[in-house]
């Protein structure tokens, strides 16, 4: 491959960097105001003060109380304690999920399918959206909680999760939904949603990494994860991490003041390239709803080359993309969301997932349909001599 011209960051569905406002936000935190919140001198109730600060300006953006904002050390640890608070304190149950969750919501269910829990997953249609009608025929009388994700990290299909959570609250059902990768991008307003359960994290919206949030509707009672000090109502036990906190509440702040106009943004690099990728590459295919789909996600699938291959070329090319969830990456499965969609085989491994941010410019974009065409190209020459070589070995 040629010499690396320019670096290119599109992964920022797995990870953004700090936005300089953010990091000027939190920075005191890490050199002044250092003192214990759940100290009793001057010092540490200033920064007890200021965690009770940044939790009522989350509360005002997701239109909850602000008790009823629970901090995390991430998005993974919210969505257990979500899941593991509402079984361990019920005891008993029933949970419907999705089959294209996130690993954090699928390996937590297996866990508690371990302990007893009994567990459905829902199937997905052709574009990776949950069918109300299959929600509600699913719902039974020792259901417990209901989790679906309000849009997918890999294919980035947005879930109709304020339809999804009337049908929870009709039959009773807490509804929890992982909002990690739709904070930034969607309204997260809880009442609108109708959602008791809300994940939200802040490494996806250029905040610190290591903090999470759980909104949790006063009403549903959890078991806390982590026993201690009784920090976050006992609920999540541990010194707060403070400089995290306060920088979650600036990113989560700027991104939803931020929200319409950067959509508008990304949605037309996303498009321009969603259309030159599927218009100069032979049996390439856009997985994923092609309108209810995050403005900054573009998930393709190319027939007769690896996902790990393009994406190791675009790397040596300065073009930094992923084959999925960064969080599965390295089991080197095929996806289990391709696979929940119905992908066919000659499409399912390869994948690779574009997601654009602040950043992005189109001349990036360019870029990247300038090299990709080539290296798909490339690689389909190499899987063809291969193939060739066995055929004469064989």
């Amino acid at each position: 491959m040629s010499k690396v011209q320019r670096e290119i960051y599109l992964d920022h569905a797995a990870a953004t960097y700090l936005l300089p406002e953010v990091s000027k936000t939190l920075k005191p935190y890490l050199e002044k105001l250092y003192a214990n919140p759940s100290s009793l001198h001057s010092q540490g109730l200033k920064v007890k003060t200021d965690i009770e600060k940044a939790r009522d300006k989350i509360g005002k953006i997701i239109n909850a109380d602000p008790q009823e904002i629970i901090f995390a050390g991430s998005g993974t640890e919210s969505i257990n304690l979500a899941l593991k608070g509402v079984a361990e304190a019920k005891k008993e149950g029933h949970i419907i999920v999705s089959k294209i969750e996130h690993p954090a919501v699928l390996d937590t269910c297996q866990h508690l399918r371990k302990k007893g829990f009994e567990i459905t997953y829902l199937p997905v249609d052709l574009h990776g959206l949950v069918s109300p009608e299959d929600l509600e025929n699913a719902i039974r009388n020792d259901t417990i909680l209901i989790s679906i994700m309000y849009a997918n990290n890999e294919i980035g299909t947005i879930e109709p999760i304020a339809e999804l959570a009337r049908i929870a609250r009709r039959f009773n059902v807490p509804f929890h939904t992982d909002a990690c990768q739709a904070a930034g991008a969607l309204d997260i307003d809880v009442k609108r949603l109708g959602v008791d359960l809300m994940t939200i994290n802040g490494s996806k919206i250029y905040g610190p990494k290591g903090i999470g949030i759980l909104y949790k509707r006063s009403q549903i009672k959890l078991s806390p994860l982590i026993h201690g000090g009784g920090q976050e109502k006992g609920l999540r036990s541990g010194t707060e991490n403070v400089p995290a906190i306060i920088g979650l509440a600036k990113a989560l702040e700027i991104a939803q003041k931020e929200r319409e106009k950067e959509n508008k943004r990304l949605i037309a690099l996303r498009d321009y390239l969603i259309k030159n990728v599927l218009k100069s590459i032979e049996g390439s295919l856009l997985n994923g709803s092609p309108e209810k789909r995050l403005p900054n996600n573009a998930n393709f699938s190319f027939e007769g080359v690896e996902g790990e291959s393009v994406m190791s070329f675009l790397s040596d090319e300065g073009v930094a993309v992923s084959t999925g969830s960064a969080c599965g990456s390295q089991d080197r499965k095929i996806s289990h969301v391709l696979q929940a969609i119905g992908l066919d085989k000659k499409h399912l491994s390869g994948n690779i997932r574009i997601s654009l941010g602040k950043r992005t410019t189109k001349k990036d974009i360019e870029y990247v349909l300038k090299v990709l065409p080539k290296i798909i190209q490339r690689l389909r020459k190499i899987s063809k001599i291969n193939l060739s070589q066995r055929r004469d070995n064989g």
